[in-house]
């Protein structure tokens, strides 16, 4: 154990400057990983009680149920749920109106900390990459200026500098990439998923209303797409 702590600090001592930003990224990256890992579980998002109970209301029924059930629910689905039986008593377009707004917000939520991870994918290999140009400059500085073992060493030393920072940043934007991708799609089938539910539950909330209440569908989905109605 002692032996392979050695070992960590001695890469990192060898990697030169450009080792500190990096591992500054490595804490960012695996503190936002670990906040959004329980942040964007299913039972925070998207609640089982909440989703079976849209699912068990007839259309035409009465949503008092599922109003008790959101009323201190602090997942998305249930905040979204919440807004969408709020305005029950307006016309359907108003409400969906509410909805997207409601939406938008959520959806900021969800993909928060994210834009963190990308930026620590684009930054990490460049930033080994300038420490690599870093190492590369060290050894062609040294040359000539000595002899023998210590020039040797100096040599050794700049590409020890230039691989480790290159290593390091790769370590770095590799598992992130990794991290983005994963939490990128779950949000977005997420989302998917409760468009379909609010979807339905709108639909069973006003139905036998009159035609005029019915909007075009409406649709949810992720960054620069929200809960908006389709034209026509």
């Amino acid at each position: 154990m002692s032996e392979a702590l050695n070992n960590l600090i001695g890469f990192f001592a060898r990697g030169g400057l450009f080792m500190w930003p990096l591992l500054i990224c490595s804490i960012f990256a695996l503190t936002t990983i670990i906040l959004r890992g329980f942040a964007l579980r299913e039972k925070n998002v998207m609640p089982l009680v909440v989703e079976s109970e849209i699912e068990r209301l007839m259309p035409g029924g009465s949503p008092d149920r599922l109003v008790r059930i959101v009323e201190n629910d602090q997942s998305s689905l249930g905040r979204i749920v919440r807004v969408a039986l709020q305005h029950l008593r307006s016309p359907r377009s108003e409400n969906v109106e509410a909805v997207q707004t409601r939406a938008r917000h959520e959806m900021v939520i969800l993909e928060k900390g994210l834009i963190v991870l990308e930026v620590i994918v684009g930054i990490a290999p460049l930033l080994g990459l300038i420490g690599a140009v870093s190492g590369l400059v060290h050894v062609f500085s040294h040359l000539g200026l000595s002899s023998g073992a210590s020039d040797t060493r100096q040599i050794a030393l700049g590409i020890a500098e230039a691989l480790n920072a290159t290593v390091f940043g790769l370590s770095i934007a590799v598992p992130t990439l990794i991290a983005f991708s994963y939490f990128s799609k779950k949000v977005e089938v997420m989302s998917v998923e409760m468009e379909t539910l609010v979807v339905e539950l709108i639909a069973k909330c006003y139905f036998g209303r009159g035609a005029q209440d019915i909007p075009p569908p409406v649709r949810m989905t992720t960054r620069t797409q929200v809960l908006t109605p389709s034209p026509g």
